[in-house]
């Protein structure tokens, strides 16, 4: 596949391509952004890291590589301050994606994978203004669910990488977290009241607390793998993904973009799953994607 990174001069651009060169997908990886001297830097130093992981190849681009992508990814977005809620940065980061919703032409072919925030409202946006299939434009929001497995992980006392639970809804204060999905070790387990409030702790508090570090970075880290193992399952068939994508009647929501788990592939979204959940959950659900319609129709104001 072609990707396209656009924002790729950034910590969780260049950690995206980093973590997709050392998968090997053969992928061409093509890093576009305002500052191309850091993009001919990281390419410098990617060309070394394809000795020790070969199969891809790494290069600078630029406009005329949104077009003709099998993935793009955006991550262009407005400086991060301290102290501000994801959502005060739609209006600006707006002007960002409907930029390059310019660029992606009445031809394109591909799946448009969003990261910048707030990624919802950005999600719904896109989909209306590029008159893609809804299927083709989806959020990558996988990181709500797994600080909801690390602090699940601490309040059992789980090893990294055992417990599964998964975030709905909007990526933002009005994320749903479903305790009665979690798992550990591939077995059900029911947390406590206590665990699964100290869990909520930890996953409402990872954010702000990140944030008023003032470190002028994002979750690169976390972000970079993530996004590298996403694009990959956009190179697969039905993995399953919590992302955000524009509802069509599923969980009595339409038209507007929220977290529900999703089966990827090559196409996007291949399926929007319905899990059966609690008239607490379903109801918080629908106030998120409520928040996030009143969100998207501010930006028409």
């Amino acid at each position: 596949m072609k990707v396209t990174i656009v924002g790729g001069a950034g910590g969780v651009g260049a950690s995206t391509a980093f973590n997709l060169v050392l998968m090997r997908g053969g992928h061409e990886l093509v890093l576009v952004d305002t500052r191309p001297e850091m993009v001919v830097s990281h390419v410098m130093d990617l060309e070394q890291v394809l000795e020790l992981s070969p199969g891809c190849s790494v290069r600078g681009g630029g406009e005329g590589d949104v077009a003709d992508a099998d993935v793009v990814v955006l991550l262009s977005a407005t400086a991060i301050t301290a102290g501000t809620p994801r959502i005060e940065y739609l209006a600006r980061n707006a002007e960002i994606a409907d930029g390059v919703a310019g660029l992606l032409g009445p031809g394109f072919g591909g799946v448009l994978l969003v990261v910048t925030n707030p990624v919802d409202p950005l999600v719904t946006r896109l989909h209306r203004r590029t008159g893609l299939d809804r299927r083709r434009v989806l959020g990558y929001t996988v990181n709500d669910s797994l600080r909801l497995r690390t602090g699940l992980a601490k309040a059992l006392g789980a090893a990294p990488g055992s417990v599964e639970a998964w975030v709905l809804g909007e990526h933002g204060d009005l994320s749903v977290p479903l305790y009665d999905q979690v798992a550990v070790d591939g077995k059900h387990v029911r947390p406590t009241a206590e665990q699964a409030a100290a869990a909520e702790d930890y996953f409402r508090g990872w954010y702000p607390a990140h944030v008023a570090l003032d470190s002028g970075r994002s979750s690169t880290w976390t972000s970079g793998l993530g996004v590298a193992r996403m694009v990959s399952a956009l190179d697969g068939d039905g993995e399953l993904w919590p992302a955000s994508v524009v509802l069509d009647g599923e969980y009595g929501i339409a038209g507007v973009a929220v977290t529900v788990p999703v089966a990827v592939g090559r196409g996007g979204v291949e399926r929007v799953h319905e899990w059966e959940l609690g008239p607490g959950e379903l109801e918080a659900l629908r106030r998120s994607a409520e928040f996030v319609r009143g969100a998207v129709e501010s930006l028409a104001h």
